[in-house]
């Protein structure tokens, strides 16, 4: 590639992800389930001024480590604005994490495969979904797939021994992300086959003594988060403190995995997420199977270190019963990359170009049809039943679909100009468009009841500015976004207790005092009459309750506690 056109067509590819990626950033709340998790435990670190041992209203949060929470902290503090803060790390990570497998992809082959690869992943439906919100896993993706680029240019085109250094630090930033980060690392086990195999390109370099500064490198970066935690531990010598740092060390990386208590699904569940969620590119495996076979047996290391990598992850995330999509997310960018290269090729076979424009013209009549179903579908309809759900104002049930059918009709025109020519441009062209207008147009419109902003500002309207508010059976976002300082009696403790001593609470000043109390959780002690039942949120509803709407001992029924228990989680 000519070095002026090499330069253009890298700037179209990072203006585009800016725009897909980066859309509606400030135009939303944080959305459940994860997003205000996080956003609380962030803008508590800011208020309280303690980074170390993160909290979720009056108690510790042991769930995850804290280093997403730090960034979107760090953020705030430069912005000052959480609408910001809370999805910039994300969108930062996903652009290093598309400049990464671009660079790889030029060293290990060329420019051009480098960009093939990167448009692929980020019009991946997974990647940009995901990259689009503010969970730990684009910071995770970012981490291992900066490992794996240190690790591969050191083994295939090393020795490079700052990029083996890079690869071990970046692991151990995964791995005080998200446990798991230390299996980028797994590259190693082919690269190790390739080796003893005698394959040619490939050198783990191990009679270097340098080779140690690698675990060195993944040494020092655990020390960051670990070295104070174990000290903040040492010097408070308080219990939460130490079951803080045992559920987050154990119970949450090895005793989740062994023992998994939520998300169970089949061995065979991530197959059914690479062939749907990896959508478009998964549309190619048909003929990429048998090209990398012909690779592999043609002793190309590239691909042996890239396939072998995936399965590996792939086996390991599907060994215990608890699996989410989400686990096999890292493995993405690799199968971008080895996909990459076969691009060419493969939009010059006729099969292959048929399933492209029947998945564009199946795209297209979806989008036609959810935009006719909501501006003229009957009220039986599954998407009117979720519109109902969501309980949107009838301006924005119509504004919602336009945008579909607008973005439909764009799919449309495109397959009729350009379709047999550029079929991949006309896809890639219809997903960039969908999810820049989500985040400019359909987010904003789904925020107040996603949010659940639009419940908190109507609890505000009602108790008025003097008021008092606590929370009972709560949620993140319900804290996060309440328009005054909630009190709040603990978030794991057991449903019947909150409420109770939410009671005693209130009583101390009856006429001031109010607790806002999930529906399935109202006991029998409370009053409905005299309670105001102000919304609902994900499903759930929510009631006001004054003092004088109680009467008596407020006692669960074991089916209250049954379904508590399952609605909070495990303790």
């Amino acid at each position: 590639m000519g070095d002026e056109r090499a330069r253009r067509e890298f700037w179209w590819l990072a203006v585009t992800a800016l725009l897909v990626l980066g859309a509606g950033i400030g135009l939303r709340d944080p959305w459940p389930s994860d997003e205000p998790r996080f956003a609380l435990v962030a803008r508590q670190m800011v208020e309280s001024g303690q980074w170390l041992f993160p909290q979720r209203g009056t108690e510790l949060y042991s769930d995850k480590p804290p280093m997403l929470m730090w960034l979107q902290a760090a953020v705030y503090l430069l912005v000052r604005d959480w609408r910001i803060a809370f999805l910039l790390p994300s969108l930062l990570a996903a652009l290093a994490t598309l400049a990464c497998v671009y660079d790889l992809g030029r060293r290990l082959w060329t420019r051009r495969v480098g960009l093939y690869a990167a448009w692929l992943l980020l019009l991946t439906v997974q990647f940009t979904f995901q990259a689009r919100k503010a969970q730990i896993d684009p910071l995770l993706l970012s981490f291992m797939t900066l490992a794996n680029y240190g690790l591969l240019r050191h083994l295939l085109r090393g020795p490079d021994w700052r990029m083996w250094m890079l690869g071990w630090f970046a692991a151990g930033l995964g791995m005080i992300t998200k446990g798991v980060g230390v299996l980028a690392l797994l590259v190693l086990l082919p690269a190790l086959f390739a080796v003893v195999r005698g394959w040619l390109g490939v050198d783990l370099h191990w009679r270097d003594r340098r080779i140690w500064l690698g675990p060195l490198a993944f040494a020092g970066a655990l020390a960051l988060w670990l070295g104070p935690l174990l000290a903040g531990v040492w010097r408070a010598d308080d219990p939460a403190h130490y079951r803080y740092l045992h559920d987050i060390l154990l119970r949450q990386t090895a005793g989740r995995y062994l023992h998994s208590w939520d998300h169970h699904n089949p061995p065979w569940y991530h197959l059914g997420v690479m062939l749907t969620l990896w959508l478009p590119a998964a549309l190619a495996l048909p003929w990429a199977l048998p090209a990398w076979r012909r690779r592999l047996r043609r002793g190309d290391p590239r691909y042996l270190l890239l396939l072998g990598w995936w399965l590996l992850l792939v086996v390991f995330f599907s060994i215990p019963s608890g699996k989410r999509d989400v686990y096999i997310l890292p493995a993405l960018p690799v199968f971008c990359l080895a996909l990459a290269p076969l691009w060419p090729g493969l939009l010059r076979r006729r099969g292959f170009r048929r399933l492209l424009l029947g998945f564009t013209a199946a795209l297209v009549l979806l989008l036609l049809g959810a935009g006719a179903s909501v501006l003229w579908g009957s009220d039986a309809g599954r998407l009117q039943a979720l519109i109902a759900r969501r309980a949107l104002a009838d301006d924005a049930v119509r504004r919602l679909g336009w945008v579909l059918l607008a973005i439909g009709m764009w799919g449309g025109g495109g397959l009729l100009l350009a379709a047999r020519k550029w079929p991949a441009r006309v896809l890639a062209a219809l997903l960039a468009l969908l999810w820049v207008l989500q985040g400019l147009l359909v987010n904003p419109l789904l925020n107040d009841s996603s949010s659940g902003r639009g419940l908190m500002r109507e609890v505000g309207r009602r108790l008025g500015p003097d008021a008092e508010l606590g929370l009972v059976a709560w949620k993140e976002q319900n804290l996060l976004l309440a328009d005054r300082p909630a009190r709040t009696f603990g978030f794991k403790r057991p449903w019947e207790q909150q409420l109770q001593a939410g009671m005693v609470w209130q009583a101390q000043r009856p006429q001031r005092r109010w607790l806002l109390v999930q529906e399935k959780s109202l006991l029998d002690c409370i009053v409905r009459g005299r309670s105001q039942r102000v919304g609902t949120l994900s499903g759930r509803a929510w009631w006001l309750v004054p003092a004088t709407a109680i009467e008596g001992r407020c006692i669960a029924t074991p089916a209250q506690r049954e379904w508590a228990r399952r609605d909070q989680g495990p303790p």
